[in-house]
Formats: structure tokens, sequence, C-alpha cells
């Protein structure tokens, strides 16, 4: 019996789903620091990087002066007779640096993005952050190509902030697709599961070995999955949607 689901469109959450967020941006913090050294800090890295965790948490990931938050919670002593913009730069280099080497997708991500391209289904991105910043992560991933151009949905563009299910209506709303025959799939079951449910989307949740786990939701998500391939069953067997991963 043909399956009575119908899917239009899938939509995809970008850190920790797409990419291991949690394991880069350590990285990279790290590199900032060890860059900072370098360049004349006179600190335990490790002292330095638990201090840099506390500005994060304190002021979000997306706040742009980290490292002189960082200078000024460290002794005097640290930065003396070093011009503070010297160390900052660096660290904003080391930081950056690390793209280069360590920011790519999960190994299964862009075989899968490649073979759902080859179905009659719009491809989309909903995505918390800042404008510039989650747009080059697509970039930098290499995986802007397997999206619509016009599906793709920041926070910040929009106005609208996860978990509040107006995003997700919004995005379905703009991409002109009924949220019933959408798709979303995201690591986090507040940010991502909880507001898919809210807007009327099918929700996914991924848990992938070595990402720590979120916070549980107020909802059940429809799967759950521990990598992207895991979606070839489901298609096949709730929406009748034959695709090889």
């Amino acid at each position: 019996m043909a399956s009575s689901k119908k899917l239009e469109a899938i939509f995809f959450d970008i850190d920790d789903t797409l990419y291991s967020t949690t394991a880069f941006a350590r990285k990279a913090r790290r590199n900032a620091i060890d860059a900072m050294i370098r360049a004349g800090l006179r600190t335990d890295p490790e002292d330095a990087m638990q201090e840099l965790s506390e500005i994060i948490a304190e002021f979000s990931s997306n706040h742009g002066q980290h490292f002189d938050k960082l200078l000024q919670r460290l002794p005097m002593r640290a930065s003396a007779g070093i011009n503070p913009v010297i160390l900052v730069a660096s660290a904003v280099m080391g930081y950056h640096r690390t793209k280069y080497t360590h920011l790519k997708p999960f190994p299964e991500v862009k075989k899968v993005l490649v073979a759902l391209n080859t179905l009659p289904l719009k491809l989309g991105v909903i995505t918390d952050g800042r404008a510039v910043k989650q747009a080059g992560k697509l970039l930098w991933l290499d995986l802007y190509q397997y999206f619509h151009p016009q599906a793709i949905f920041i926070s910040d563009q929009i106005g609208i902030s996860k978990p509040n299910k107006k995003l997700f209506a919004k995005a379905c709303r703009k991409a002109g697709i009924n949220p019933a025959m959408t798709m979303y799939i995201g690591n986090d079951p507040i940010q991502d599961i909880d507001a898919a449910n809210a807007a009327g989307m099918t929700s996914v949740l991924v848990r992938r070995k070595g990402v720590p786990d979120r916070p549980l939701g107020d909802t059940k998500t429809d799967y759950e999955i521990g990598g992207l391939t895991e979606l070839a069953a489901i298609l096949k067997d709730d929406f009748a949607i034959d695709v090889v991963l």
C-alpha cells in the first residue's frame, strides 16, 4: 500500500547537524589562544581556555569581542608591554586559519545531499545565528550548491530566533511549502524538534556519536537517527521515496 505521507521539502539545521560545531569550535578557540601566546601573551593555555569558555557562555558565541574581554579578565601582567590589538588580531587569525584544516562536513553529508538532489524535493536550511557567519559556514563547508537558493533562512535575517515556531512557519511560507509536507532535521530537542513540531513539520532528531546530547524538549521527535544515511529507510518506508544513500 502506498504511503499516505507526502513530502515536498527537507530543511536542515547547520550546527552539529551538517558539521561538528562542537569539535571545530573547541579546536579553533585553542588555536586562537596558542596564537596569542606566540604573539607574547603570558598565560597558561588551559587557564585562558577556561576563561574564554566562561566569556562565551556569558555573552554567547555570536558576541564580537571575545578576545578583547579575555584580555580584560586575565591578569594585567599577562599582556603588559604588548599592544592588545596585536594579541586580538593574532587570536582572530588563529581562529579563522582553523577553517582551512578543520571546518568540514560530517563524512556522509555530501553524499546524502547529492542523492537527495536527484529527487523532486526542495532542500533548504533553517538556522540560528548571525547572517554572514551562518552563510559563511555553508560556503566554507562547500554545501551551498546543494540547497535551493531561495530556501536558506537565517534567524538574523528573518528577525525571529529558535525555538520560536514562527521562524519555521515563515520559512515554509517564503519557500511556498506546506509545513505538513516538510521535514526538518536538527540535533537540538528544544531549539529544533520542539519548534519544528509546533510549526507542523515532520521532525528528525540527529544524535551523533561524539556530539554532546542537548537537554530534552517538551515534545517527541517523529524520527531519531544517528546519521543522515538513515534517512533512506525513513523516506522509503513512510514516504514511498526511493533513494540510495
